[in-house]
């Protein structure tokens, strides 16, 4: 690839020279839209009579929705017409269904992943902004576009586009089975059957969990620091009922340590290690007498059942501390602990990892797509 100048993007495969060319959609497709079809009549999972992919006006999934015994397509640029995710395009090449608040674009030759991905840059703005948001087909008959003029580099782009799509699919599937796989262990290994023991344990391990109030295994505190003191550019960290991170001059407390949210992102859990502040309404767990790993995961677990179900509630929710000084926690041995801390810990692992390389994966494309388009 290599830089142009003239109406050629930044970035280029070297084989091609030409300029792109500039063109209206309805010089290039025919434009329709999609049919009303009843929820009830799609499956959910494809089989061998509903084997058609029904689109509709979603973002997850490329807007699949389900399973259709017809199909009114083939070989389609969609894009949405109502609703939130109007002007979001995608490319199907397959025989499909499109619902009526789908709007399509018909080709024989300019149907492809370049050019629906150049038109998806180009329709947000188009969009018209109102209680429900629009994008009819007569303004989307008018938007202009650059285009390859070589069909050949139309088709190389494509490949390289759906090369990205594949593996940013690939990594979001692993990061999801992963989060479900993690949390279906949460809940069978903290889940007491009628014996007084879990539903699932290391093989090593036979004897009862002990009950305990939260408060017995931990200190429990609250911040005192207002977060309107907050900076970014101090020294230590700042712990906040929030998910965003700060940093400030001061510090109150040391690690190891857990902070548990108390309003805001209500029982948002992490784990706190070196010198760090703390929020008013933020509690901060330490001097543990069990492990900290093992109990930052059944707490979080307990949050997610109980704590839930009983927050109080006015404007925003949030936790009392007696609530958690209160919360009953089975413990197991120290070597039981470990072990569990370590499995779940390994997952928490994997589940970062793979959540990071999506997300590089679609910076990569969004440069990619800023550089490869004019």
């Amino acid at each position: 690839m290599k830089k142009q100048n003239t109406n050629v993007p930044k970035l280029r495969f070297s084989s091609f020279h030409d300029e792109w060319e500039l063109h209206q959609i309805k010089e290039l497709f025919q434009i329709t839209r999609g049919k009303v079809l009843s929820i009830s009549l799609i499956k959910s999972e494809k089989d061998d009579q509903y084997q058609y992919p029904v689109y509709s006006s979603q973002v997850l999934n490329h807007g699949l929705v389900g399973y259709y015994h017809q199909y009114l397509f083939e070989n389609i640029i969609t894009w949405t017409t109502d609703g939130i995710n109007a002007g979001t395009v995608y490319y199907h090449p397959e025989r499909c269904y499109c619902t009526n608040v789908c709007g399509v674009l018909i080709s024989n030759q300019y149907n492809n992943q370049c050019v629906a991905s150049i038109i998806d840059r180009a329709t947000k703005k188009y969009v018209i902004k109102s209680c429900i948001p629009k994008l009819m087909n007569n303004v989307m008959s008018r938007i202009k576009i650059w285009i390859p003029k070589n069909l050949l580099e139309q088709t190389c782009i494509s490949n390289l586009l759906s090369q990205f799509d594949h593996l940013i699919t690939l990594y979001q599937r692993k990061y999801e089975k992963l989060i479900n796989i993690k949390k279906s262990l949460l809940e069978k290994i903290f889940s007491l059957n009628n014996k007084n023991t879990f539903k699932i344990r290391f093989n090593d391990f036979h004897d009862e969990w002990k009950e305990c109030k939260l408060g017995e295994l931990c200190s429990i505190t609250t911040g005192k620091l207002d977060v309107k003191v907050a900076v970014k550019n101090g020294k230590y960290d700042l712990y906040t009922c929030g998910k965003t991170k700060y940093k400030v001059n001061s510090y109150e407390f040391e690690g190891p340590a857990i902070t548990i949210a108390g309003n805001g992102s209500v029982g948002y859990m992490q784990l706190a290690d070196g010198k760090f502040n703390a929020y008013q309404r933020t509690y901060v767990l330490q001097k543990f007498k069990k492990d900290r790993i093992f109990l930052f995961y059944e707490i979080n677990n307990k949050l997610t059942q109980i704590i839930y179900k009983e927050v109080k509630t006015s404007c925003i929710s949030f936790i009392f501390i007696g609530m958690l000084t209160n919360l009953k926690i089975h413990v197991p041995s120290l070597p039981e602990q470990t072990c569990i801390a370590n499995l779940l810990s390994q997952f928490d692992h994997l589940i970062t990892l793979n959540q990071r390389k999506y997300e590089k994966l679609i910076n990569i494309k969004k440069s990619l797509l800023e550089k490869m388009f004019v």
